[in-house]
């Protein structure tokens, strides 16, 4: 490129423009990059699950191999028949296969339905990293529903309302995802009912990201989707529950009432990537299928996830940091704001110089606050505490009763590099103003 060639005279939309690589995604390649100049890295930056995929599912691919037609821009029917089946057996969710929607991954089709629909996006703070530059992108109105540790990062009734109530008419989506990423917390039938009633009033379309519902550590996850059936998009997939995040599939489901959004976002499909993986989508028919081998796998998953966030939110608690006990998926969000002179005084003063510093200093890559939405002056920051070998995890824990609960022993023995990772951020938050 010429040397006179700025970034100003270069002929990007100017919705595009200046636009920077996903945090998650910035994280783990740097993560590698350190890998490979020999730095030891604890990777607690990308959410991806440690779990492998269940066998019977890779072998379903290993049979579906063959598979090289397009299939329908909607989903195999087959699958769309699994998917409707599942959620409606686990989340109480009445939809039938017309009511769904495949795609090659979520964030495709959440991107698609920002595309699609013309309204202003509600987007909690904090939030997943990708929603709002999706609709920066598309050119939408991002909205940012304030939030606190106190109501668990949560927007509240009373917040959604006086945003509502100042332009009634003012279409909009709300993005709720629970069990959360970044904070692993999630909601309760009250809060969700509380919730509903003021979407409801005022129109507004829910997407329900619910990609971490099969992760609840409780296995007792509550959809919004019953409780505000006519308003609610379910969003999930195959990579969180199901250790399938390259696999790239994700589905959708809409109720009737916003069938013609639906049917949008299928013919905008139809223009770009055509029709999910042929494969995958035959795998995944298994995957939604469930079975004993899936249900084990679940039940011993969630076991593993649930005892080590209940450790490492006492070691966070301990190390002096404000967080929310994790509920689900693999994320802690702690917030270590109350000690900001003791940072100050070793000349940290964002989440982002905060995150910065102890990655070079320890190893240990997690995100800042601020790439999910928060202040940079809030010295909070995302951990993803997956940097173990799920595979030898949950061999293990099949040893061990199903009633009966991991102890940290357990965690420290087979997801010791993420034990290791939260000792030596304690160690690093510790440090004098010298450090």
């Amino acid at each position: 490129m010429d040397a006179h060639v700025t970034t100003q005279t270069l002929p990007l939309t100017h919705n595009v423009a200046g636009l920077m690589p996903s945090a998650t995604v910035a994280i783990n390649d740097l993560s590698n990059a350190l890998q490979r100049q020999g730095r030891e890295v604890f990777k607690l930056g990308l959410g991806q699950s440690p779990f492998p995929v269940p066998d019977c599912v890779v072998e379903a691919l290993r049979a579906n191999a063959h598979q090289r037609d397009y299939l329908p821009t909607q989903g195999l029917w087959e699958l769309r028949e699994a998917v409707a089946r599942v959620h409606c057996r686990a989340f109480d969710i009445d939809a039938g296969p017309e009511n769904v929607l495949i795609g090659p991954g979520s964030k495709e089709l959440m991107f698609l339905l920002q595309l699609c629909y013309d309204g202003d996006i509600l987007i909690p703070s904090p939030s997943w990293v990708s929603y709002a530059p999706q609709a920066r992108i598309v050119g939408h109105r991002i909205v940012r529903v304030d939030t606190s540790h106190a109501t668990k990062w949560f927007p509240t009734p009373e917040t959604l309302e006086a945003l509502c109530a100042a332009d009634p008419r003012q279409p909009r989506i709300l993005i709720l995802n629970h069990p959360s990423n970044p904070t692993g917390a999630t909601l309760e039938r009250d809060e969700l009912m509380a919730l509903a009633d003021v979407a409801r009033r005022y129109d507004v379309v829910v997407l329900s990201d619910e990609i971490y519902a099969r992760t609840q550590h409780a296995g007792s996850h509550t959809s919004i989707v019953p409780i505000y059936p006519e308003g609610s998009i379910l969003s999930s997939g195959l990579s969180k529950w199901c250790g399938a995040g390259g696999w790239r599939l994700g589905v959708f489901v809409f109720p009737d009432r916003l069938r013609w959004l639906q049917d949008a976002m299928a013919a905008v499909g139809t223009e770009t990537f055509t029709s999910t993986s042929a494969p995958i989508q035959y795998a995944a028919v298994r995957a939604f299928e469930e079975g004993p081998e899936i249900e084990e796998y679940l039940l011993l998953s969630r076991r593993i996830l649930r005892a080590g966030g209940a450790l490492l939110y006492e070691r966070l608690r301990a190390a002096g940091a404000e967080v929310v006990r994790p509920a689900g998926a693999f994320y802690l969000f702690p917030d270590f704001s109350a000690q900001r002179e003791r940072f100050a005084a070793r000349g940290l003063s964002t989440s982002t110089e905060l995150c910065r510093r102890l990655l070079e200093d320890t190893g240990v890559a997690v995100l800042p606050g601020s790439e999910f939405g928060r202040p940079e002056q809030e010295l909070t920051m995302r951990i993803a505490y997956v940097d173990f070998d799920g595979q030898e995890a949950l061999e293990a824990s099949r040893a061990i009763p199903q009633g009966s609960e991991l102890d940290a022993a357990f965690i420290r023995a087979h997801c010791s590099r993420v034990v290791e990772a939260m000792d030596r951020l304690c160690a690093w938050m510790d440090r004098g103003p010298a450090a």
